[in-house]
């Protein structure tokens, strides 16, 4: 099962729900075993990309019991801030934690309710994850992890955002800027500082969900260069054994 641009623009068209992905959640149920991971987070947006993720894993020739995709298999990793968080999906194998990936949206028409939300959540998620590594709490190798973000596309989201007053002033550069241009901005930074491996920042619509890639580094491209990367560095390890 070879992962390829179609599959990618498939799983985002099925995030919108313009089309279902039966024949590759099907695959993927068959893949994994009834009763697992088979249910691929059952009645979620996020299901089609989930599955996505999974395939990059399972064409490895990593054993479905190690690929995680539902709360009832087990989707929290330890953490140092608090004992443990959810995952959206998660890859452990023989006791190393192959990857684990953060998959989220933000909507209209108000965008600004949930856009900090989203950014604390990123942030927190991932800075909890890598202080406990320091901790050696993931022992082996270290973590990698991955953020999967769909913005909807449309007037209020690419109309630029005024600053609020506050009591000192804010850089510059974020004058003038769409919450598309913010996020941008935002994932290139969570890479920059290391504290995502790889993410892929796309904007969709449900009448238009052909993915728009803003910002080159973080397309769909380069996401799926560094899973297979992760994936050849480890084959080379001896994983999966």
């Amino acid at each position: 099962m070879t992962v390829t641009r179609q599959d990618f623009e498939d799983a985002i068209a099925a995030y919108w729900g313009a089309k279902q992905m039966q024949g590759e959640q099907s695959m993927i149920r068959d893949a994994v075993g009834a009763g697992t991971a088979g249910t691929v987070r059952g009645g979620k947006h996020f299901d089609a990309i989930a599955a996505l993720l999974a395939k990059f894993f399972l064409d490895a020739g990593y054993p479905p019991e190690s690929i995680r995709v539902t709360k009832s298999q087990g989707l929290a990793l330890p953490g140092y801030y608090r004992p443990q968080k959810q995952w959206d999906v998660v890859v452990v194998h023989e006791g190393v934690l192959i990857a684990a990936f953060e998959l989220k949206g933000l909507g209209g028409p108000s965008y600004g309710n949930n856009y900090n939300n989203r950014v604390e959540e990123a942030l927190g998620s991932a800075v909890d994850l890598r202080r406990a590594a320091l901790a050696g709490l993931f022992p082996k190798e270290k973590p990698r992890l991955g953020y999967f973000f769909i913005m909807q596309d449309g007037g209020g989201s690419r109309s630029p955002v005024k600053i609020a007053k506050g009591g000192l002033p804010v850089d510059a550069m974020w004058h003038g800027t769409s919450y598309q241009d913010r996020f941008g901005t935002f994932c290139q930074r969570l890479v920059d500082e290391q504290l995502y491996d790889a993410v892929c920042y796309v904007a969709s619509s449900l009448e238009n969900p052909s993915p728009i890639e803003p910002v080159d580094s973080l397309d769909w491209r380069h996401f799926a260069a560094a899973i297979n990367a992760r994936l050849t560095y480890l084959k080379s390890l001896g994983l999966p054994a």
